[in-house]
């Protein structure tokens, strides 16, 4: 079973995928909690139930899944996943004024092109000239 049927199923189908199964056992751990509570994170109806999982995390997979089974109502949930910005950009300006991603991505969004421009000039050039 792939780890997104289990969210399909508690979303959608709300067939328990762990019950009086033959594979029991390799139902259960095939169940993985983190890719169930990042996808139900991404809805305001689901977000505080995901929050909640996640400070359960001492629980089995089998009652992490029926609590999301019997508490989640039927409805159809799609969202893209976000992924990490890998731009080169901001690298460079996190390595340029030698801050953090969080401080190198306001930066980023505050900069102008030309400005972006004398500093990719002078980190590829090695030289500080100011």
């Amino acid at each position: 079973m792939k780890p997104f049927d289990y969210v399909n199923s508690i979303n959608f189908t709300k067939e328990n995928m762990m019950r009086d199964t033959a594979n029991d056992e390799l139902a259960e751990k095939s169940y993985v909690p983190y890719l169930t509570n990042k996808s139900l994170s991404y809805f305001t109806d689901t977000l505080l139930y995901a929050n909640e999982m996640n400070t359960m995390s001492h629980l089995d997979n089998k009652l992490q899944y029926e609590f999301y089974l019997n508490i989640l109502r039927k409805k159809k949930r799609f969202a893209k996943w976000a992924k990490a910005d890998n731009s080169n950009d901001l690298e460079m300006v996190q390595n340029f004024y030698n801050t953090s991603i969080t401080k190198a991505k306001i930066a980023l969004s505050i900069l102008s092109k030309e400005q972006l421009d004398i500093i990719r000039e002078k980190c590829t050039r090695g030289i500080d000239n100011d």
